[in-house]
């Protein structure tokens, strides 16, 4: 696998960079900052990246198939139409969890979106992984979890990836495209701590997974089968926290990172932490799978 360089593609930095998502149809790059509540887009024709405040946690955002965006808010699950400044809520399964909220999700390439919740304080196990279908079902795929994260596919879409990130794994399990069920969780990847944390991944299609590595300044490439790490891409932002390709080819690596919790030593060390970055390889990524509905 070959690499360029790491490219930073915004001159602000986002407190908590996450959830890129390139969207195909009208080839934009998508992400968060999820605190802050600001959806970004990315125009790699014009370098131009715009922001819309929403003005709620903002967890993630999955391109619609008839434009706008499906959303992970902080309290659940909304639509944002096209052009529109208020999202609409489709559903909010935790009102008993007030101390929780939405992190990463993506859409599964049936187009229904899978997004993760967490204890926004990261110390309970609170969290749970939803599925929410184009026709308005959402169901209960995981619980017991402490900050919901990176999920992917494989090339054929009959395993799931997924971390939790304290575990320092990515789980596998069984996918079953056709009613979105999982089953028959084993650990695919162990992580050595000395990396960093998991955080976002996406998969190539040749099945191996990309992962950030928040505190770790880095992505790492992993053999899903094997366990084995390939390859490691650095970063100059201590706290990386997602990537997605794009780009006409597909093999534009999109990577966002995080500024939040750096002090004065490590924002020195580590001064584009928080900016979002572009990595041209030769492999070719899984796509965003819009939301069908």
């Amino acid at each position: 696998m070959r690499f360029s360089p790491p490219q930073p593609l915004t001159p602000t930095p986002a407190q908590l960079g996450e959830g890129p998502a390139w969207n195909t149809s009208q080839s934009l790059l998508h992400w968060v900052d999820i605190h802050a509540g600001h959806l970004h887009t990315f125009n790699p024709r014009s370098g131009e990246d715009e922001k819309q405040e929403l003005g709620i946690s903002l967890g993630c955002a999955a391109p619609r198939q008839k434009g706008g965006f499906l959303l992970g808010l902080r309290d659940g699950i909304a639509a944002l139409a096209p052009d529109s400044v208020s999202a609409q809520y489709l559903a909010q399964p935790e009102p008993h969890l007030p101390g929780n909220r939405f992190n990463d999700g993506k859409c599964d390439p049936a187009g229904r979106f899978l997004a993760g919740t967490m204890d926004n304080a990261e110390k309970e196990a609170t969290g749970s992984l939803y599925s929410y279908s184009p026709t308005g079902e959402i169901k209960t795929l995981l619980t017991g979890i402490r900050i919901s994260n990176g999920i992917t596919w494989s090339p054929d879409y009959k395993t799931l990836y997924y971390i939790d990130t304290p575990t320092f794994e990515i789980a596998a399990f069984d996918y079953d495209l056709q009613t979105g069920e999982i089953a028959n969780r084993r650990v695919a990847v162990s992580i050595p701590p000395a990396l960093g944390f998991p955080d976002g991944m996406t998969a190539d299609k040749q099945g191996r997974l990309w992962v950030g590595m928040w505190g770790g300044a880095a992505i790492t490439i992993w053999q899903p089968q094997t366990g084995q790490l390939l390859e490691k891409i650095e970063l100059p932002a201590k706290n990386v926290t997602a990537c997605a390709f794009g780009g006409e080819n597909g093999s534009d690596l999109y990577i966002t990172s995080a500024r939040i919790g750096l002090g004065a030593e490590d924002l020195t060390a580590y001064p584009a932490s928080g900016l979002l970055f572009r990595v041209q390889t030769d492999v070719e990524g899984l796509p965003t799978f819009p939301f069908a509905g």
